[in-house]
C-alpha cells in the first residue's frame, strides 16, 4: 500500500510504477461507489494526461481534485450551486490551480462542497452527499457519516484514493474539519500566503486556499506550491519546542471520544518529551461579544450574493441562504467596528501565546455527526424537516467552533489525525497566529510520527512515512 503521494513520487522515479498506472488506479477509484459521490465533475479529456508531466516535477503522476469554487479553463466553476450552472465555462486557471497544474498535477475532476462553502457539516441538496471514510486505516465507516465541510468532496476524493491531494479552502475551518472527520491531514496556511485570484469568494478577510493530504510530508510539498515558498526545516527534538493547551473554549462540551481521544494524544507526546503547559486563554470567550451584530463572513457574502438572492434565492440550499441573509442587517459601522473589535482581539490573543511555538486543540469536540439526523429536506420525511434543522444547526456550530478561532486569528493550523483503528476519525490541531506554519510543520511531522507509531503499535498494518 503506498501511504502518501511523496511515496509514489519515489516508486515514479525507481521505475517500480509508472505515471499511467498511478492515474489509471485513481480514475478507478473516481468512479467506484464510494470515490464518485466526491465529484460533481469528472474530467476525461486527453490535455489533462498526467503522462505529459516530466517527472522531475513535484506532482508529475499525482492526482489532484479542485473544490468547485476554484476556477479551472473550461469547467464551469458552480461552488456547489444551481444559480451558476448555467453560467460560461471559466476561461483560465484560477492562481492556485494553475501552481498546481505548473508542478505537473493532473487534475482529476471537480469536487463536491457545501453550496458556496457556508457549512461545516458537507451537506448540499442540489447533489448526494459523500459518506466520511477513514483514509488512516483504509476502511469504510459502515454507517453514513457527514464528510464535514465545506471542503467534503476534497476530502472524499483523497479518502477514497481518487485524488492524493485535494485543493480547497478555509474560511473557518473547510479544510481542517473534513480533515479530522476522515482521518486526513488539512492545513491552513496563514490567509495571505496564496492568492485567491480566480476563486469565488465566501468572505474575503477570512478565505484562505489550501490543500487535503494523507500525511504532513505531502502538506508541505502542497504549501510550498500553492505558496511558491519554502518552508524552513528543522530537525530539533519535541523536547525543544514550547507547546501549550488553551482551556478556555476549545476544551468545553467535548464528546466522550474526542476527550479521551485528545488526553491520549497529549500522553503521548509528553512521553516523546514535549513541554506541555495549559494556559487559560479568556480573549476566546470574548467571541461572541464581538460578533454580536453579525460576522464578517456573513457580512461579506452577503454582499456578494445581494444581486444574485433577487433573482435566484428560491434556488439556494435554505440552510445556506439564512446564512448569507444575516449579513443583510449589517451596517457599514457594524462591519468596520467588527473588524477594529477583530485587530484588537488579535493582538490581545497573540501578546498571549507569543511564548509557545504552538497551541494543541482538539480539532473538532464532535466526531463525524449521522448523516440521517442532518440530512438536507429533500433527502427524507419533510415531517422531520425542523428536527433535522435543528440538528444540523448543533452541529455546524460544534464542528466550527475550534476552528473558526484561527481564521479569527488570521492564524495557521494543522489538522493530523489522532485515532486508533476501530474509533471514529478525529484530529488533532496544532495552531498559532499568523506567519507561524514553518513551526506548525515541523512540529506537525514530529506529532504525526508520534500518534502513528502508537496506532501502529496497536495493531494497525500501515506503512509509516519516514520524516527528518
Amino acid at each position: 500500500m503506498i501511504s502518501d503521494f511523496t511515496a509514489l513520487r519515489a516508486q515514479l522515479a525507481n521505475g517500480r510504477t509508472s505515471a499511467a498506472t498511478a492515474l489509471s488506479a485513481c480514475r478507478a477509484q473516481a468512479h467506484s461507489a464510494a470515490g464518485k459521490l466526491a465529484y460533481t465533475h469528472l474530467e476525461t479529456s486527453e490535455n489533462h494526461a498526467c503522462r505529459s508531466a516530466p517527472l522531475h516535477l513535484p506532482l508529475a503522476g499525482v492526482a489532484v481534485s479542485v473544490k468547485a469554487l476554484f476556477d479551472v479553463q473550461g469547467w464551469v466553476t458552480h461552488a456547489g450551486s444551481k444559480v451558476l450552472q448555467a453560467q460560461p465555462a471559466a476561461t483560465t486557471d484560477a492562481v492556485a490551480v494553475a501552481r498546481l497544474r505548473a508542478a505537473g498535477a493532473t487534475l482529476m475532476g471537480q469536487t463536491h462542497m457545501v453550496e458556496f462553502a457556508f457549512s461545516g457539516v458537507g451537506t448540499n441538496p442540489h447533489y448526494p452527499t459523500p459518506a466520511a471514510m477513514d483514509a488512516l486505516w483504509g476502511r469504510d465507516l459502515g454507517d453514513v457519516y457527514v464528510p464535514g465541510g465545506s471542503s467534503s468532496g476534497a476530502a472524499a476524493s483523497v479518502a477514497s484514493g481518487s485524488a492524493w491531494l485535494g485543493l480547497g479552502s478555509d474560511t473557518g475551518g473547510s479544510i481542517r474539519i473534513p480533515a479530522a472527520l476522515n482521518g486526513l491531514v488539512g492545513f491552513k496556511s496563514t490567509a495571505n500566503l496564496v492568492p485567491l485570484q480566480g476563486t469565488l469568494p465566501l468572505s474575503s478577510t477570512l478565505d484562505t486556499a489550501c490543500a487535503l493530504t494523507r500525511s504532513v510530508r505531502d502538506a508541505i510539498t502542497a504549501h510550498e506550491i500553492l505558496a511558491a515558498r519554502r518552508i524552513t526545516r528543522s530537525c530539533a527534538p519535541l523536547a525543544a519546542w514550547r507547546l501549550a493547551i488553551p482551556s478556555t473554549l476549545m476544551l468545553s462540551d467535548l464528546a466522550p471520544a474526542i476527550a479521551a481521544g485528545f488526553t491520549r494524544s497529549i500522553a503521548l507526546l509528553r512521553q516523546a518529551g514535549a513541554h506541555i503547559e495549559e494556559i487559560a486563554l479568556p480573549e476566546l470567550d470574548a467571541l461572541p461579544a464581538i460578533h454580536r451584530r453579525g460576522t464578517l463572513a456573513a457580512a461579506e457574502s452577503f454582499a456578494w450574493h445581494e444581486p444574485l438572492l433577487a433573482q435566484h434565492g428560491h434556488n439556494y440550499d435554505p440552510r445556506v441562504r439564512q446564512r448569507i441573509e444575516a449579513g443583510r442587517h449589517m451596517s457599514a459601522a457594524d462591519y468596520l467596528r467588527l473588524h477594529q473589535a477583530r485587530n484588537d482581539w488579535i493582538a490581545q490573543v497573540n501578546a498571549r501565546i507569543a511564548r509557545f511555538d504552538a497551541l494543541l486543540s482538539p480539532t473538532t469536540p464532535i466526531t463525524a455527526p449521522l448523516l440521517a439526523a442532518v440530512a438536507p429536506a429533500s433527502a427524507l420525511d419533510p415531517a422531520q424537516d425542523a428536527a433535522r434543522d435543528a440538528a444540523f444547526v448543533t452541529a455546524n456550530a460544534l464542528l466550527l467552533r475550534n476552528t473558526s478561532v484561527v481564521n479569527m486569528l488570521d492564524g495557521c493550523a494543522l489538522s493530523i489525525p489522532c485515532h486508533l483503528p476501530g474509533e471514529l476519525p478525529m484530529g488533532l490541531m496544532l495552531w498559532h497566529g499568523a506567519d507561524r506554519d514553518d513551526a506548525l510543520f515541523n512540529l506537525g511531522l514530529l506529532a504525526e510520527s508520534t500518534l502513528l507509531t502508537e496506532a501502529l503499535r496497536q495493531g494497525a498494518q500501515r506503512a509509516q512515512p519516514l520524516h527528518c
